[in-house]
């Protein structure tokens, strides 16, 4: 099977994970599920980015050391990810020991081809960037992300000249049309690069915490420089010869806009300084938005009550678990795979969870699953009749499987799952048309509600890599055994799967309807 590697950011750990991040990661995690289910060999990583002068900071204010702050913070990340069902294979930190190797393995090898300097540097710098800004690039003397007032920096640096990889970077785009996308991001790279390149600090000596330069101890490496580079160490740079051969081959970027820079003219130039090929893709999406706000990490919420109290959110109240633990971790899943689209920004409000929830959880897939575990005790025993092999849905779940496949190929999961919902919505209207609560027991009631349970194990799988327990549930439920994120398309989702003569149970409403 063909390989698939799959990255999200590793996060900074200046400060708690937040809905946007929750965001990246849910989406990527679910990619990840797809792909294993087509066949993929799939090695999905995530992790905490730990070094730089913003941590040094974080752990001053909060009166301790860095890697005491780095510890206590990465564990806050495990956890969430933990409690979001995030089914990583491997999480990096920064500041482990095999990462420490990759970076001088890989930054001494740069170093000795020639592309890495010593200079003189001076810049205006913002801390919480970890970048530096030219004068006409501030808002009012303030860094342009963040609005905080920029630093004066005076030391020696080591550079990597950036500046040589120009025109290498623009035929490389020229060979490699997919390289970044979608279009809109590709053409900002672009612009970046035409615009002209300028060779990049990567060290410092004004702080120590982080990876030591091999061959000069004054200094360590910018934090970039270092966390780009996870990529490689979880990929066996260095390490395992034979995964990496493999997983670089076809790493798969997923990021957010806010680094494109780095990600898309940096780290490809700097691959190619080292001898190595870049990633195969780079997928950038947008910011999670409120009202017209970036999400950030500022904005984490003051506590994980849940229930009403979730109704009062701010802008600066937003905790991914506050939110699971007011409408479930699958809901919170499915909001934030299908409302906002993988590419372009999008709004993110609790009204808008609400109004997602009871359309497409507590009005379609919620309700056909109790109409057909209800019917089919009152009117089958409880025991589940087989599928019409010639049914007029069976034509419906295969323009349903094509399309969603297709949609999940192109990095566009909320097609997908809209598609998967519109084969729900032909069942529920089956159903609405042929009534069989108002039917007595006999064949043809057996072959509407067997269609309809054909539909409820196909629409499991589909659904899987978004909402895995739910999947899990609405599998135990209609008889089927074993756990649908193990199956594997096209065959799990073929017409006829469903044979008839399981135990079907009722169970409580999956997803009641909420309140607005």
């Amino acid at each position: 099977m063909p390989p698939y590697y799959l990255t999200t950011p590793i996060y900074y750990v200046n400060d708690a994970p937040h809905v946007g991040t929750a965001y990246t990661t849910v989406n990527a995690d679910a990619l990840a599920r797809w792909h294993r289910l087509v066949g993929d060999e799939v090695w999905f990583m995530t992790g905490t980015d730990e070094h730089g002068a913003k941590i040094v900071e974080a752990a001053e204010a909060n009166g301790t050391t860095p890697q005491d702050w780095t510890d206590r913070t990465s564990a806050r990340f495990v956890e969430a990810w933990r409690r979001l069902d995030i089914a990583y294979d491997d999480f990096i930190r920064t500041t482990e020991p095999r990462h420490y190797a990759v970076v001088q393995r890989f930054l001494q090898r740069i170093y000795d081809n020639g592309y890495i300097e010593l200079a003189p540097y001076s810049g205006l710098y913002c801390v919480s960037c970890e970048d530096y800004y030219t004068e006409d690039q501030l808002i009012e003397g303030t860094c342009p992300v963040h609005g905080r007032p920029v630093i004066e920096m005076q030391e020696d640096n080591y550079f990597f000249k950036l500046s040589a990889f120009e025109d290498r970077l623009l035929e490389f785009y020229d060979q490699h049309p997919d390289f970044v996308r979608p279009v809109s991001k590709r053409n900002e790279a672009l612009g970046f690069i035409r615009g002209g390149l300028r060779d990049v600090s990567i060290t410092r000596t004004s702080f120590t915490w982080g990876v030591p330069v091999p061959w000069d101890s004054g200094h360590v490496f910018y934090v970039w420089y270092d966390a780009l580079i996870n990529y490689l160490t979880v990929a066996g740079y260095g390490s395992d010869d034979a995964a990496f051969a493999s997983r670089w081959g076809a790493a798969h970027h997923l990021i957010g806009k806010d680094i494109l820079k780095f990600h898309c003219v940096w780290w490809p130039a700097m691959c190619m300084a080292a001898q190595i090929d870049p990633p195969d893709e780079i997928f950038v999406h947008g910011y999670l938005l409120m009202g017209g706000q970036k999400l950030g990490k500022t904005m984490i919420a003051a506590g994980a009550a849940g229930g009403d109290g979730a109704k009062a959110l701010r802008v600066t109240d937003v905790s991914p678990l506050a939110l699971a633990d007011d409408f479930g971790v699958d809901p919170l899943r499915y909001h934030l795979v299908r409302d906002v689209p993988l590419g372009g920004d999008g709004d993110f409000s609790y009204e808008g969870i609400v109004s997602r929830y009871n359309a497409d959880l507590a009005n379609n897939l919620g309700n056909l699953v109790s109409r057909v575990t209800t019917v089919v005790q009152s009117k089958c025993g409880g025991v589940g009749p087989a599928c019409d092999e010639g049914s007029e849905l069976a034509a419906v779940a295969a323009e349903t499987l094509e399309t969603t496949a297709a949609a999940w190929a192109r990095w566009a999961p909320h097609e997908g799952l809209e598609a998967t919902w519109r084969l729900i919505g032909a069942a529920n209207a089956r159903l609405e048309a042929a009534e069989p609560w108002k039917m007595e027991p006999g064949p043809a009631v057996d072959a509407v509600l067997g269609d309809a349970l054909e539909v409820l194990r196909i629409v499991a799988v589909l659904i899987g890599p978004a909402m895995p327990a739910t999947a899990r549930e609405v599998w135990r439920r209609i008889g089927v055994p074993g756990d649908p994120g193990s199956a594997r398309l096209p065959d799990a989702a073929a017409w006829g799967g469903y044979e008839g003569g399981a135990t079907v149970e009722k169970g409580a409403p999956l997803f009641p309807r909420r309140k607005a």
